[in-house]
């Protein structure tokens, strides 16, 4: 196969899955693709959290058709390896593999040179590994070997460009997540080849660090091992509050580089004073699981204002729109609730519930609608009528989940109101809980 070749059975899946990741996501942001060169061979670099769904971040939503590296345990022979080859994903092997199948590799670096050699995307993920936490693992050399593999073989004239990138998630996989892609400014290969011919070795390790440094900033990256779980609550709860400390914060972006600082403030304070940052996790998780009790969320706790009018609006939005929730769950209901299960019970790593619910998705949705369609025919008459009726189903779906959310939000405000009227006292110790961890929060450095 060869894989630097446009391909159009791709380009076709592609749309397809394309049009399945907008339902399933609620934002889908790239941020810096004026970072991408034209024209000239380019590595893409991201970091590494969420199985397949890193490399559908990027490809779906990029012109190119990148070539992949990934493990060579996931080609397994049939059906699967087939797949993975028409989707231009190649076996990288290691010593976990075997030592005898390290020379496999030799083939994938021949092929990762012919698509560098006629400017195409090549895609690597530096660190090796998925690590499921917004954290950064350490990279490995794959990258650099190739880079320079590559220009040794063509004369040192590709000029290849590595393109470092970020990706960040709402959740790592719950449905209508925001997704957010970085490319940050790429690096020069060129600029590392003196060295190389100098001291191979030492321009290796000097190009893996540069691009993890390059990558660090356009990620969330909490270092902290101990604190990580305590970090990720303090940015639920605080994170939207410390972004409006900086005066008006609106965008997906805005808020991502707000929590970005967030975290590295709390890293720094671990760093420099643990006790008061063991202090402070104490008192969020003492904080989260008051307002649990009381069956809310922070955000109703932090923002209680004009709560009987939000609540009065909700209500009657809600039933306004009951029947296209109706509509939307009756037959979008069995193939969503069956893959969740399935996924739940049979996948042990949760970094992969992502990607297998994508698979599941788009193979089960279109055979259960079809099966639909079939059922209700006899009371749709015209053609036209059976196919608005065959194409409103994702749609509805989707809005019948966001109306589920909407749901959930009025009957947490409905709560707040009853907490607030008939148990003044229990709602002032939760509001002057809160108000007191804010307060410390605000100390930050």
């Amino acid at each position: 196969m060869k894989y630097e070749k446009w391909s159009w059975g791709y380009w076709l899946l592609k749309q397809y899955i394309r049009f399945v990741d907008w339902i399933i996501h609620d934002k889908i942001i790239l941020n810096g693709t004026e970072n991408i060169p034209k024209n000239k061979p380019i590595l893409i670099a991201p970091n590494h959290q969420n199985a397949l769904s890193d490399p559908m971040a990027i490809l779906l939503h990029t012109k190119f058709q990148p070539v992949w590296l990934a493990r060579a345990d996931i080609f397994k022979p049939g059906f699967i390896t087939l797949a993975l080859r028409f989707l231009k994903i190649m076996p990288v092997y290691r010593m976990r593999d075997g030592k005898d199948q390290l020379a496999k590799n030799e083939k994938t670096f021949a092929d990762s040179i012919k698509v560098l050699e006629n400017n195409c995307a090549l895609a690597l993920f530096p660190e090796a590994a998925h690590s499921a936490k917004r954290q950064m693992l350490s990279h490995k050399k794959a990258v650099p070997r190739i880079v320079f593999q590559a220009e040794e073989k063509a004369d040192n004239n590709l000029d290849i460009h590595i393109v470092p990138t970020g990706i960040y998630y709402t959740s790592y996989w719950k449905f209508n997540r925001s997704v957010l892609v970085n490319f940050g400014k790429p690096l020069l290969v060129n600029d590392f080849l003196e060295a190389y011919k100098e001291n191979s070795s030492a321009a290796t390790l000097a190009l893996r660090d540069a691009l993890e440094k390059a990558i660090d900033p356009l990620t969330i990256n909490i270092r902290s091992k101990e604190n990580y779980d305590n970090f990720e609550l303090i940015r639920s709860i605080y994170g939207k509050a410390f972004a409006e400390k900086a005066g008006p914060q609106k965008g997906f972006v805005k808020r991502f580089e707000s929590d970005q600082l967030l975290t590295q403030k709390l890293d720094k304070l671990e760093t420099a004073d643990k006790e008061k940052a063991d202090e402070l996790c104490s008192a969020a998780k003492r904080f989260e699981a008051n307002v649990r009790e009381h069956g809310l969320r922070s955000w109703l706790v932090e923002n209680p204002g004009n709560n009987f009018l939000k609540l009065a609006l909700n209500k009657l939005f809600l039933l306004i729109t009951l029947p296209v929730f109706v509509f939307g769950f009756v037959f979008n209901a069995l193939p969503f609730f069956v893959i969740d299960s399935v996924v739940r019970k049979k996948i042990k790593d949760f970094a992969f519930w992502s990607s297998f619910s994508l698979v599941l998705g788009f193979v089960l949705f279109p055979i259960v609608y079809l099966l639909e369609l079939w059922a209700v025919s006899a009371w749709l008459p015209l053609w036209w009528h059976k196919l608005l009726f065959f194409v409103s189903l994702p749609f509805v779906g989707k809005l019948a989940f966001r109306w589920y959310i909407l749901l959930l939000k009025t009957i947490g405000r409905g709560r707040l109101f009853i907490l607030k009227a008939f148990k003044k006292q229990q709602w002032q110790n939760l509001k002057n809980q809160q108000e007191q961890l804010f307060d410390e929060l605000n100390k930050l450095n």
